[in-house]
């Protein structure tokens, strides 16, 4: 039987799930993975995938990344529209799932400079980007740590005693 992740990071764009992932990763000793990094070393960049195939092709790609992530014994950040899929919702259930939030005037400044495809118009897309994808990370999550003005590596030791205490 493969592996089962040790958490799973989920989140809006800019919640800090890479950051996060790499922080937790090296405080348990185990890998990282990043899906949006593993797909951009295949396939080149993302913006670029959005623009010459569409959204519906990365997602497609997307779905094989989230697959490979959760067979692996690893921290997991999905790119934050990766719960969009059936299949990889579906696949989220039997794991155990964190989500990441921030608040809109925390994430401004995370997002100012930012090539996100679905982020064109900036913090307003962001705005109605997380608020249509709340009830379904909301639904996957077993557990939410706020991003917005605490330090990480305060977030990532309570993650990891969370997790030392969750028997799943």
């Amino acid at each position: 039987m493969p592996d089962a992740p040790v958490v799973v990071l989920i989140g809006a764009p800019g919640a800090g799930k890479t950051r996060m992932g790499k922080r937790l990763a090296k405080l348990l000793d185990v890998p990282f993975i990043d899906t949006d990094k593993t797909i951009v070393a295949e396939h080149g960049s993302i913006p670029e995938l959005f623009a010459t195939h569409g959204e519906e092709h990365f997602r497609a790609i997307e779905r094989e990344h989230v697959a490979r992530a959760l067979s692996s014994g690893a921290v997991v950040a999905l790119g934050g529209g990766a719960v969009l899929d059936p299949a990889s919702r579906a696949a989220l259930a039997s794991h155990r799932v964190v989500l990441l939030t921030v608040s809109s005037e925390a994430v401004a400044a995370r997002i100012s400079n930012d090539r996100r495809p679905l982020l064109a118009n900036g913090l307003e897309s962001w705005v109605a980007l997380a608020e249509e994808r709340r009830p379904i990370y909301q639904s996957l999550a077993r557990k939410s740590f706020d991003t917005s003005h605490r330090p990480l590596d305060t977030i990532a030791g309570e993650i990891v005693a969370w997790i030392t205490k969750d028997t799943k």
